[in-house]
């Protein structure tokens, strides 16, 4: 944890600063509340249709429209911390999660436990967006990437437990169990952010507006350029995830357990990527970690291509173990990028990260439906790796024809900087 500020410039003077690892945990659990309390309720889908006398597809809902809520919240919540502070906003949002998981234990019908589960990610989001605006707020830009690394790497430990931590909470005391947790898990994540959390905004952001921060940023062709780098990195992720159940368990002709395990290898080596960016990154610039990974990521990608074409990865060792390459590039590439994507405009840090969330999950939903198809309707991997091929291909292509050279960013920096010291921002 070193690198951190120990009060980012012209930050609010209203709190002490956390420690270090303090300051760690609670990006680690206000990161992971929301993608956490997704997972958990996984294992109990065929239950809530059972109990509620649904379709499995009405059940889903549950996980889908939490999806939305996801996607809403972080275009709305980034903005607002840009305004209002970090601080109100994510106290604002535990809350409402904290409400909305009371309104799930008190569901009286599937109808309405969509609802909350709705409310409940639209609340618990924030921490997903504000925590990417936080580190830009307490950290240089060459540490970012780095630090982003380092809460996903922890707080993915925690996330690849939540589903056999449902199952067994569903199984042991119901279903309604997994809601008693999740509420507890907010309102605890909510203290510990009043009791600990510093406001990190810098004085004078958001006075612009957030017409005036989203014309600025898209204005910018390095914003553009790195959030969209990020966004289809990101991409890669969710169509693999969406078309990967169907080859394994039709295609190859393999149990849904067997799934699991392989999937859980890619998982694996995100996990390890995002660990190895931390140790490279105080080394090594943002831009060069990025490249890194988007050869790395074209590479495997182009590999799993070849394989299909030869008809070699319809073993799932093969496909998962070249996946694995490109899982492990993707977490260089998206870490850095969304650095990059944030750092454009430090004083609109949330609006940027809350446009680039959207972006993300609002595809994704989409490109996972996609994955599905691709590997539902066909017999052999090769449209599913040719798409992954083509989203890699992109990623690179944004950093080669979007972004600006380092130089221009940081004249672009210096300029603004100046700009806002001499009172004209």
């Amino acid at each position: 944890m070193h690198g951190v500020m120990g009060r980012p410039p012209g930050a609010a003077r209203n709190k002490t600063p956390a420690t270090p690892r303090v300051m760690l945990m609670l990006l680690v659990v206000m990161t992971g509340v929301a993608p956490i309390s997704l997972y958990l309720l996984v294992p109990a889908l065929p239950l809530l249709a059972t109990t509620f006398g649904r379709e499995i597809d009405v059940a889903q809902m549950t996980v889908s429209l939490y999806m939305v809520g996801i996607a809403c919240s972080q275009i709305i919540m980034g903005p607002l911390s840009d305004r209002f502070g970090r601080r109100p906003v994510l106290l604002a949002g535990l809350t409402l999660m904290v409400a909305a998981s009371v309104g799930c234990i008190a569901a009286q019908s599937l109808p309405q436990l969509i609802a909350g589960r709705f409310l409940q990610a639209l609340g618990g989001a924030s921490g997903m967006v504000i925590s990417r605006a936080i580190i830009r707020d307490l950290y240089p830009r060459e540490r970012i990437g780095a630090m982003i690394s380092l809460v996903v790497g922890v707080m993915m430990i925690a996330q690849m437990l939540s589903p056999l931590t449902g199952g067994l909470l569903e199984t042991a005391f119901g279903w309604r169990a997994i809601f008693y947790m999740i509420t507890a898990i907010a309102l605890a994540t909510a203290v510990a952010i009043a009791l600990a959390l510093p406001e990190t905004r810098r004085a004078g952001s958001g006075k612009s507006g957030f017409r005036g921060d989203v014309g600025k940023l898209f204005g910018s062709r390095a914003f553009i350029g790195y959030m969209l780098c990020q966004v289809l990195a990101s991409q890669i992720i969710f169509v693999f995830a969406g078309g990967g159940p169907y080859i394994v368990v039709t295609q190859m002709g393999r149990s849904a357990a067997e799934y699991g395990a392989w999937f859980a290898t890619t998982a694996f080596a995100y996990l390890i990527g995002n660990l190895c960016c931390v140790r490279f990154a105080p080394r090594h610039s943002l831009e060069r970690l990025i490249w890194f990974g988007l050869a790395l990521q074209v590479a495997g990608s182009s590999l799993n291509f070849v394989w299909s074409l030869a008809g070699v990865n319809q073993v799932a060792a093969v496909l998962f173990g070249t996946q694995m390459i490109v899982m492990f590039a993707n977490a260089f590439v998206m870490s850095n990028s969304a650095a990059g994507a944030i750092s454009v405009r430090p004083e609109a840090a949330g609006t940027a990260s809350g446009a680039m969330g959207f972006l993300q999950m609002g595809l994704g939903s989409l490109i996972s439906q996609l994955g599905a198809d691709l590997g539902g309707h066909f017999a052999t991997t090769l449209p599913l790796t040719s798409v992954i091929l083509m989203l890699s291909a992109a990623c690179a292509s944004t950093m080669v024809f979007i972004v600006p050279r380092r130089k221009v960013v940081l004249s672009e920096e210096l300029i603004e900087q100046a700009e806002v010291e001499s009172g004209m921002l």
